[in-house]
């Protein structure tokens, strides 16, 4: 047996009024292109499967080498840190006109390379076979390198000028180089870098070199770049060991900071009127 129980009003459905509709919701019409051309735009996806995107900077994804992670954190280190004077003053390079001078002079006193060193050789022991005693010609003027070459040189008082690298690593190899310096009262300068004095001297990176003597056609640019150099570095000697490096935050921490600040300021602001 099936009973029927009569629907309540309250559970009857709702239905429409017979001979009335309900009003559908009107489709917008697309709207027309600004500018409509020959070619229309085709809409892409780029969910898988889909269309291939363009090429972006992934520089951010990739896990770098641990030479460069630790090249990069070394260098954030030494902005954060507080950098004692001694280590700082290798941030102090020579400026580009002065430099670019110094190794143009520097380039026409290049050590001789293999090739050339064989020749001279091949030619002192011909003239030797030929009766000739001694060495044939003068002694070139040549650029010095090497931190224990350079050093014994300075220390004799031969050195005219000395170049050192400003990114020498452990910097502990040439930290002492710029007070031996003025203490023997030798003209020094500070540049980029050990790649750019490797190259001076046919070799990948070199620390110091170091020019003793020069051609009387070179002296007058020696000895004003000296007096440049002097200027800028020797007698700037009070001023380099009080100057302290490194305590600059990253730009998250200095923006929170600047917040702060404003925060403290209009608070006082408030207080005072």
């Amino acid at each position: 047996f099936f009973f029927f129980y009569p629907l309540t009003p309250s559970l009857a459905p709702i239905m429409p009024a017979k001979g009335k509709k309900t009003a559908s919701k009107a489709k917008a019409a697309p709207a027309a292109p600004k500018n409509p051309g020959i070619f229309s735009a085709k809409k892409r996806t780029f969910s898988i499967g889909g269309d291939i995107p363009g090429k972006r900077d992934l520089g951010r994804f990739v896990k770098w080498p641990k030479y460069v992670r630790l090249q990069r954190q070394h260098r954030v280190l030494y902005k954060r840190l507080k950098v004692p004077p001694a280590i700082n003053q290798f941030t102090q390079t020579l400026d580009k006109p002065t430099a670019t001078s110094l190794f143009k002079l520097l380039e026409k006193y290049r050590p001789e390379d293999k090739a050339t060193k064989k020749a001279r050789i091949q030619k002192e022991a011909e003239a030797r076979v030929k009766g000739e005693k001694g060495k044939i010609g003068e002694k070139p003027h040549l650029v010095k390198y090497g931190i224990n070459h350079v050093t014994a040189l300075i220390e004799k008082k031969k050195a005219s000028l000395v170049v050192i690298a400003h990114d020498v690593e452990p910097v502990e190899i040439v930290i002492f180089l710029p007070a031996l310096c003025r203490k023997m009262d030798v003209p020094y300068c500070i540049v980029k870098s050990k790649s750019r004095l490797g190259a001076v001297v046919h070799k990948k990176t070199a620390t110091a070199l170091c020019l003793t003597t020069v051609d009387k056609a070179d002296q007058g640019a020696l000895n004003k770049l000296t007096e440049s150099i002097k200027t800028n570095f020797n007698s700037r000697n009070d001023q380099i060991r009080k100057t302290w490096g490194g305590g600059v935050m990253g730009s998250k921490t200095q923006h929170k900071v600047a917040m702060y600040e404003k925060k403290k300021a209009k608070e006082l602001a408030a207080r005072q009127g």
